[in-house]
């Protein structure tokens, strides 16, 4: 939602500012200028992009217009979960978890925590883990750089679409200037004409430099820099996860693993020690 605020408040304050000055809004809207410059924006989109990236890309413009979900409460049931999960481990044994971790969506126990079950990779990735860890035959410090190193795998790959949105975003400054190049060359042909002819011809050129520029600073480059930020949060996740497997791979009790996990979250998002204490005593 607030991503949406911001996209209005920078087309709005275009607009009205250009609106005070004078200026009448319709002669922003010249279709030929807008067809160049978004047919040859999505033709480097196309050209530059694989199609699983653009499927991805997708999903990941239409995720910024949702609230964020990665709060302090997402981590409190994410470190009650594993308490409660560990738990279970420490009493009944490794194999008790075996029912939760091989179908997350099923288990009773991630069903109570539906914020944690909604991210399905970051749930994948924990399961996949501890099911190295039901196994038994894989050190700790292996696992932590196995983990690791899908952490990374994991990190291109949601990367893509930003990089795709950036190019073009980049791109956009320069197909402004095509398209206006284009309404100069119209402008010359109609020069021996009225003086007005001339003059809307010179302003629908401009048109092209103006929007492309817009475009790229604000629209591509703010939508981009959101996505990443939402990747960047979401592997903060993964690191959560991570701290918990390692320390639970080490044979930690069970409100140790969660408190290594704690510390892996950033000091923006992370509870108290006592809130995470009362969060697992909770559980009980």
């Amino acid at each position: 939602m607030i991503a949406i605020v911001g996209l209005i408040v920078v087309f709005g304050s275009v607009l009205a500012g250009f609106s005070m000055a004078g200026g009448p809004i319709s002669v922003l809207f010249v279709v030929s200028e807008y067809l160049i410059i978004g047919g040859v924006a999505l033709g480097i989109m196309l050209v530059s992009t694989p199609g699983h990236v653009l499927g991805k890309m997708m999903k990941k413009v239409l995720g910024i217009l949702k609230p964020s979900s990665f709060g302090k409460d997402l981590y409190l049931d994410g470190l009650k979960m594993l308490y409660e999960l560990f738990q279970i481990a420490r009493r009944d044994g490794l194999v008790a978890i075996e029912s939760h971790i091989e179908e997350p969506e099923k288990s009773d126990l991630f069903r109570r925590y539906p914020k944690i079950l909604h991210m399905h990779h970051p749930t994948q990735f924990l399961c996949d883990s501890l099911r190295l860890v039901l196994v038994g035959s894989v050190p700790p410090h292996d696992l932590d750089m196995l983990m690791d190193s899908e952490i990374e795998v994991h990190h291109e790959s949601e990367a893509a679409p930003v990089t795709a949105l950036t190019t073009v975003g980049d791109a956009l400054p320069g197909i402004g200037i095509v398209a206006a190049v284009l309404g100069i060359v119209v402008t010359m042909q109609s020069i021996a004409g009225p003086i007005e002819e001339i003059g809307h011809h010179v302003a629908s050129a401009l048109v092209g430099t103006f929007l492309g520029i817009l475009l790229s600073y604000g629209l591509f480059a703010p939508v981009a820099n959101k996505i990443a930020a939402t990747n960047a949060a979401e592997s903060e996740v993964y690191q959560f996860f991570r701290a918990a497997v390692t320390a639970f791979a080490k044979g930690f009790a069970p409100i140790v693993v969660v408190e290594f996990a704690r510390r892996a979250i950033i000091a923006e998002r992370r509870p108290s020690f006592m809130e995470m204490e009362n969060a697992c005593k909770s559980t009980k």
